[in-house]
């Protein structure tokens, strides 16, 4: 007969998970930190996997920075940076 594999199925996070995530991330004081650090500050326990595939996504969308050294948000919305980037400045 065929051996069965176990595939290991990575579970994707709920947009709830997602945000807690995030929030929590922009609360947290230091400017870089560890996951270790993040993990402590989370209001609810995450998978490990799970905030792996989270910190992937936040990365993907240039609101984190994950370094060896930690990890740091990065994201700005203030409309006076856009506006400039936006008009550009020649020097």
């Amino acid at each position: 007969m065929f051996a069965k594999t176990k595939e290991k199925e990575v579970s994707s996070p709920t947009l709830n998970t997602v945000l807690m995530v995030e929030q929590t991330m922009k609360s947290i004081p230091l400017s870089v930190f560890t996951v270790a650090d993040l993990k402590r500050a989370l209001p609810k326990q995450v998978n490990h996997n799970t905030l792996k595939v989270i910190l992937g996504y936040l990365e993907d969308s240039n609101k984190i920075l994950f370094s060896s050294k930690g990890i740091t948000w990065i994201e700005n919305n203030n409309s006076k940076l856009e506006q400039a980037v936006s008009k550009g400045f020649e020097l």
